[in-house]
């Protein structure tokens, strides 16, 4: 499927319909852009914001129309201050004209108007920073996210909420029961399910589950996507995919970071790196 074909057909379409549309025409691989300084180093760019502003242009460039889905992680554009978050914005801007969508790694989290600004920021049509999906933190209550949900309804953008993290000290909070008995990664599972009852394939609502934690009890099955982290130099692979997520392993959006980047800068190695991963999660999922 074409750029101008995904353009024109899907862009007044809900965020998981594109989602499922971009991953069938190009895979399910999600390229994380995590510029630490070692990855700098590895590349030979300095760990300024022209070396970020270098690297991040270098993977688009090579990968831009090649992939379904990038995942910016915010924090590491950020640390070099308003130059940085230009960098985010040019590369989210030519990330989205090339066909890909981006998700936004910011995690933000927060309640009323201040959570409606991170929205307007990342969410709407006009905002600065304008993105197909943001990661947002539940913990202030899943109430909270309510201004998040309704920018994201209403501009065609998603959502990815924290769940199950593969951090250690994730269970503290997501293991803890509520007062009904259910797990509050339950309660967060159980709050997606609910906002994407009546999509017709792929809700707009996903969840965060970290493809290294092995197994679950709780029920993924949200109709929603999963964007999975952890894979690669993390230590998730491609096969354990199916033992995570049993029977939603379809709706996984396997994000890979240093397994893809580490490849570069050669524009060729990064390109051959991505078509590996993305061959072989295509495979487990079904593409």
């Amino acid at each position: 499927m074409s750029n101008e074909i995904l353009e024109s057909d899907m862009r007044n379409k809900p965020f998981g319909t594109r989602l499922r549309a971009a991953m069938d025409a190009r895979g399910p691989l999600c390229v994380g852009i995590d510029p630490h300084q070692h990855l700098l180093d590895s590349w030979g760019l300095p760990d300024t914001a022209e070396g970020l502003a270098s690297f991040t242009y270098g993977v688009v460039d090579a990968l831009a129309d090649r992939v379904a889905v990038f995942k910016p992680q915010s924090a590491f554009f950020e640390r070099f201050g308003s130059a940085g978050i230009a960098v985010l914005e040019q590369a989210t801007i030519r990330l989205r004209e090339a066909g890909a969508l981006v998700i936004i790694d910011a995690k933000r989290g927060d309640i009323g108007t201040t959570m409606a600004g991170y929205a307007s920021a990342y969410l709407s049509e006009k905002g600065p920073l304008a993105c197909d999906a943001l990661t947002v933190s539940p913990y202030l209550g899943f109430g909270s996210l309510q201004p998040a949900i309704d920018e994201a309804r209403e501009a065609g953008a998603g959502l990815f909420v924290l769940a199950l993290t593969s951090n250690p000290e994730g269970p503290q909070f997501q293991s803890a029961r509520t007062a009904d008995g259910s797990t509050v990664a339950g309660a967060v599972l159980d709050g997606l399910r609910e906002l994407n009852a009546g999509a017709d394939d792929l809700g707009s609502f996903g969840a965060v589950v970290g493809a290294t934690i092995s197994s679950t009890e709780e029920n993924l099955d949200i109709k929603g996507p999963l964007l999975a982290p952890g894979l690669g130099a993390q230590g998730g692979t491609a096969e354990g995919l199916t033992k995570v997520f049993g029977t939603a392993v379809r709706n996984v959006v396997p994000s890979s970071s240093r397994e893809i980047l580490g490849a570069g800068p050669d524009a060729k190695a990064l390109q051959e790196a991505a078509e590996r991963a993305n061959d072989a999660y295509r495979a487990v999922l079904g593409y």
